[in-house]
């Protein structure tokens, strides 16, 4: 009988990964700045956006209220996308002094309803960061810590100061 021999083969990458972690805390104070100076979509529905210590996520968190429900009295799904899309345009926006990041895809699903009264946290974290777009998965929780809504971001890039 005939022994098969095992040919182990490292692959290099072509080209080295586009996300570069430098252990740095994504700071989005500016940005924070930015939603708070007027009002806009993240103000209407009761969204607070906060740093995180990688510098390649960020977190916020809505309360469910009248805001943000549906009239049978939980977290509407169209918040819920809407909150996905404003965390990971944060984020975007960060690691882009200058630029304007806007959302051209949002595809999620929801699992899990939520109750007027609870708080829900997203936390984004990027899977691609290319010159023009960036592809973030957000996942979304309730306050006990069970998956809500699971959310892929598209963010645009546009170079143009703002």
């Amino acid at each position: 009988m005939e022994r098969a021999r095992i040919l182990t083969v490292r692959i290099k990458p072509l080209h080295p990964s586009p996300i570069t972690h430098h252990h740095d805390t994504l700071n989005i104070d500016s940005i924070n700045e930015i939603i708070n100076s007027k009002p806009n979509l993240s103000t209407a529905l009761g969204m607070e956006f906060f740093s995180t210590p990688e510098d390649d996520t960020c977190m916020a968190r809505m309360k469910v209220d009248e805001r943000n429900r549906q009239p049978f009295g939980f977290l509407s799904g169209g918040a819920s996308l809407a909150l996905a899309e404003n965390v990971a345009g944060v984020a975007s926006s960060a690691l882009c002094p200058g630029c304007a990041c806007v959302g051209i895809e949002v595809s999620g699903s929801h699992v899990k309803a939520v109750s007027e009264g609870d708080t829900v946290t997203a936390y984004a974290r990027m899977l691609h960061k290319g010159s023009t777009l960036h592809v973030w998965q957000v996942d979304i929780r309730n306050s006990s810590g069970d998956l809500i809504s699971s959310v892929r971001v598209t963010n645009y890039v546009i170079k143009s100061k703002i």
